[in-house]
């Protein structure tokens, strides 16, 4: 890709105030690879002496360009009220290795609150059961982001403990078949439920 300005990458990237940190991260890597500005992160600092070579300082020069331009962008893009706890670093790697420590525990945190959300979701009409269990699935997959992880099996019976008692019979109906649904053929037969009641 040809380098261009930031405005050009229509990846929009929010600013870091702590419960975003996970895609923070991952688009400001993406956005300063897209820019061809990611030198910095990816490579060591050449070492420049004085059998250094006209290529070794072009190679330096490069690098010292990602470095600064880096630092700069995921500087800009961090809440005020984070960047003063944030030590300050000479190079992009170590600014990055800084951010990643600040926010290394709050995977606890955000796992923790996640699973509070996905025990206290319910449907509590008969209506959007497709949008609920599209919910509980996405908390799901953020969980086993986090090393939290259940089993779809578990996952289908959870879901059908969130359904409301208008879904009573249906709940009875898929305890007396033998075999078992995964989330996608509860979410059509949901859906058919849905429709019927």
């Amino acid at each position: 890709m040809i380098p261009g300005t930031v405005t050009d990458i229509k990846c929009e990237i929010p600013e870091l105030v702590g419960d975003n940190y996970k895609i923070w991260k991952e688009r400001i890597l993406l956005h300063l690879g897209c820019l061809d500005i990611d030198d910095a992160i990816r490579k060591d600092e050449p070492i420049i002496d004085d059998e250094s070579t006209t290529d070794d300082l072009l190679l330096h020069e490069r690098w010292d360009r990602s470095n600064r331009l880096s630092m700069m962008f995921i500087k800009s893009k961090i809440s005020e009220s984070i960047r003063g706890s944030i030590e300050e670093h000479k190079n992009v790697k170590a600014l990055l290795k800084g951010v990643d420590e600040q926010f290394a525990t709050s995977d606890k945190a955000l796992a923790s609150t996640l699973i509070i959300k996905f025990t206290t979701t319910r449907l509590t009409t008969m209506r959007g059961v497709r949008e609920h269990i599209m919910k509980l699935r996405d908390i799901a997959a953020q969980l086993k982001r986090l090393e939290v992880d259940m089993s779809e099996s578990f996952l289908v019976h959870y879901i059908l403990a969130t359904l409301p008692s208008a879904y009573g019979a249906f709940k009875v109906s898929y305890n007396t078949h033998k075999e078992k649904w995964s989330i996608n053929e509860l979410m059509t037969m949901c859906v058919q439920e849905e429709n019927r009641l």
